[in-house]
């Protein structure tokens, strides 16, 4: 295959861009494909010539790279930080995740905090920043923005 032009190396580098960014969304690769300007398969071969891998298999690396992050420093079960960075199925995830990294989520989960680190975020605060914080509303008490004025003497 000969190299990519300019122009293709900015559209496969928005996708690849986008991967990042969206890593936990369930992005279809035809659609990647399409707002790149390519066909689904000749997208994959021109991702493939200029990373080094697949869109499929970098979108997965980039989850289990953000799920080590979580392994380490989050208080949350795997379960949850499997569907966090975007896996559907548990049995995918393990399998994936040992695939990438020569051990199970719960075996790096311990390997991690054997060798020490920071105190992990309590899941709470994990689960809030992915989803955000509620909106306020009829039932959620606001702060006032400026405080009443003070009575005279």
């Amino acid at each position: 295959m000969k190299p990519a032009d300019i122009s293709s190396l900015r559209m496969l580098r928005r996708a690849r861009d986008r991967i990042d960014r969206d890593y936990a969304e369930p992005i279809a690769i035809s659609a990647l494909a399409c707002a790149a300007g390519y066909s689904r398969e000749h997208f994959i071969r021109a991702f493939r010539v200029a990373y080094g891998e697949t869109p499929g298999r970098y979108r997965t690396r980039r989850r289990v790279e953000r799920a080590c992050e979580l392994l380490r420093s989050a208080n949350l079960t795997v379960t949850e930080i499997c569907h966090l960075v975007g896996f559907t199925s548990l049995g995918t995830f393990s399998t994936r995740f040992a695939e990438l990294t020569g051990m199970s989520p719960t075996a790096y989960r311990r390997e991690a905090a054997r060798r020490g680190g920071p105190a992990p975020i309590p899941g709470c605060f994990a689960l809030m920043w992915r989803s955000g914080l509620p909106a306020s509303g009829p039932g959620n008490a606001s702060l006032p923005e400026k405080p009443p004025p003070a009575a005279g003497p």
